[in-house]
């Protein structure tokens, strides 16, 4: 049986292709934001397109927060996509105005310092060894496009927890490109706009719910 996926519908936008790529994926996809549902679902996806401070009045409005963080404390399985893996930080800064973030990670999310932007298109990545998302993928080039990011790690190990797993690129200076962090993973660049790597990537995690 294909896992359970909610893509959470709080209005971040054309969500169409993320739907097509985890049911290319193997999972069975719903859009929703009936939190009964995003629950019980064996994953949650959290995309994000867009301002960081709209995102998130965006996902308080329809308690996209309280979901996301229930979940977690159960340990079931979150993906964010974009600025779906920048809310899960403290804070972002975009134009002079700071946001608070739901506060998973530490970390404030800023633009990044580069000749241009926002940065947009393919570039490569630095997984990790060891890394389950990109298991098969771990050299392949992803679909980016943002102008903010996440640039310093702080996160130390947790008790019994692994330590979280950071995967690295750049343009103009080094930033996060993706986590692994227990229950919460999440990538900068868009898997679903990436092709057969992204897939694969998503196909990663859509196989590590049937023991989640």
């Amino acid at each position: 049986m294909s896992p359970r996926v909610v893509v959470f519908d709080y209005g971040s936008g054309n969500v169409h292709s993320a739907l097509k790529a985890l049911e290319a994926a193997g999972a069975e996809v719903t859009l929703t934001n009936d939190a009964t549902v995003a629950r019980e679902a064996e994953g949650l996806v959290v995309p994000g397109v867009g301002a960081f401070a709209t995102v998130m009045s965006a996902l308080k409005a329809v308690g996209g927060d309280s979901l996301i963080e229930k979940r977690l404390a159960g340990s079931r399985p979150v993906l964010g996509i974009c600025v779906g893996l920048q809310v899960m930080c403290e804070g972002g800064v975009e134009h002079g105005v700071s946001t608070e973030g739901l506060g998973q990670w530490p970390g404030i999310v800023e633009k990044l310092e580069a000749a241009i932007l926002p940065h947009m298109g393919w570039n490569t990545v630095t997984p990790p060894h060891g890394s389950s998302l990109f298991r098969g993928v771990e050299d392949e080039r992803f679909y980016f496009v943002h102008s903010y990011s996440l640039k310093s790690w702080s996160m130390e190990p947790s008790g019994t927890l692994p330590p979280p797993s950071v995967t690295w690129s750049h343009h103009g200076q080094d930033f996060v490109a993706a986590v692994e962090n227990g229950p919460l993973s999440a990538t900068q660049f868009h898997p679903e706009k990436s092709g057969p790597a992204g897939i694969h990537l998503l196909r990663n995690w859509v196989t590590s719910l049937a023991g989640a």
